[in-house]
This record gives C-alpha cells, structure tokens and sequence, in this order.
C-alpha cells in the first residue's frame, strides 16, 4: 500500500520537540483537524535539515508554541491586518508561514510581501507540495549548507536577509542574520504593510522600524 504524502513527511520528522499532547481543534474534518491529529502525533519536529519546522503545542518545549505564535502580540500586530486571518502552524527557514486560511486552505504567507500562495485544501496537499521539490520549497540543501558553515539555528530562530528579497537581496550566506522567530517578523511586518499590493516597478522607501 502505497504512503501518503502525509506520512511520507511525518516518517522523515526530527520531533518532538515537547511533551505528548492531544490536540482538537472541535472540527470534524479540514486541514485544522489534520493539524490535531498530526501533532497529536508528533508535537513539534523539524524536517529537511531544519528547513522546515511546524510548531509544538504547550507551555514546556522547544521552539514557539502553536498557540502563542498566532497571539496578535507576537508579530501579527506588525502586519496591520495583512495576517489576521491566518493560522500558522510551521514556518521555513527564512521565515515563509505555513498557516490554514479561514480554516480551509492550506497557504504560504510571504514575511516580506504578506502575499499569499495557495498550497491546498489539507496537510496532505502541503506535504504533497514540499515533497514535490524540497530544495526550493523546503529549501532543504541551503539550510544544510548554511548550518554546516554557521552552526546550527536553535529551534527559536529563522534568518533575516540584511537585503530583503523584495529588493533584490539574494541567497549568499553572507545576506543572512540569525534572529529570534518572533523577531524576524516584527522586522518585517513594517516592510510589508509598505511592499503589499504595490504595482510593479514601483519606488519602495523601506523603513523596518
């Protein structure tokens, strides 16, 4: 019988990385119920040389708590409004949001731009997605390449690009600051209340505050 994307990816997870937990979301079925089921599971864990995480649940572990990490004071107050409607519940190395979208679409919200991209309908769609091309949606070779060089991120850390991308920064290690997770979307909440919805080619006064 045949894996599913889903367990294909939970077969490969480096977790958990807090205590057992159960988790429901009082949902019958949807990408919300597959999330309680998954970290029901596996209560946080990493993927792809760390290039993805998806958060834990619960006061003691490591890395932000599912649930602390959507409080609006925790970046989403930076955005304005941009990620009110999200629920994010794993993130890439450089800060990209895995998240359920008014409970039925799995997306990933852009840090920078706050621009989102449909990935599904289900956790089986987003792993379906990474394990379709994990360098670059995964970015699993660069989060080898530039741990093995720097040293490993501790579980409560993503990368800032010193030129964000939306400005032509690109991906030399030397374009990269390690920050706390929280930290860097503070950082570039600001930027994307400025970048979101611009026409192309249009003049950006960036201000990260």
């Amino acid at each position: 019988m045949t894996q599913s994307a889903l367990e294909q990816l939970l077969g490969r997870a480096r977790g958990p990385m807090g205590p057992s937990a159960e988790l429901d979301f009082g949902v019958a079925g949807g990408p919300l119920a597959e999330l309680g089921t998954v970290l029901s599971r596996i209560n946080g864990f990493f993927l792809y040389n760390a290039g993805v995480q998806v958060f834990r649940v619960g006061e003691e572990g490591l890395g932000p708590d599912l649930l602390s990490w959507n409080e609006e004071s925790t970046w989403k107050d930076t955005y304005d409004g941009l990620a009110d409607d999200l629920f994010c519940f794993g993130q890439d190395i450089f800060g990209n949001q895995f998240a359920v979208l008014e409970g039925t679409e799995v997306v990933r919200f852009d840090p920078e731009t706050a621009e989102v991209e449909v990935l599904g309908t289900s956790l089986e769609d987003w792993a379906r997605w990474l394990l379709a091309d994990p360098e670059v949606n995964a970015a699993a070779n660069f989060a080898y390449a530039f741990q093995q060089q720097n040293g490993p991120l501790e579980p409560g850390q993503r990368l800032v690009p010193l030129q964000f991308f939306v400005t032509g920064g690109g991906y030399g290690f030397d374009n990269f600051a390690v920050r706390d997770a929280a930290t860097a979307m503070r950082i570039r909440g600001p930027v994307a209340q400025q970048v979101y919805n611009l026409p192309d080619g249009a003049t950006i006064n960036l201000n990260a505050g």
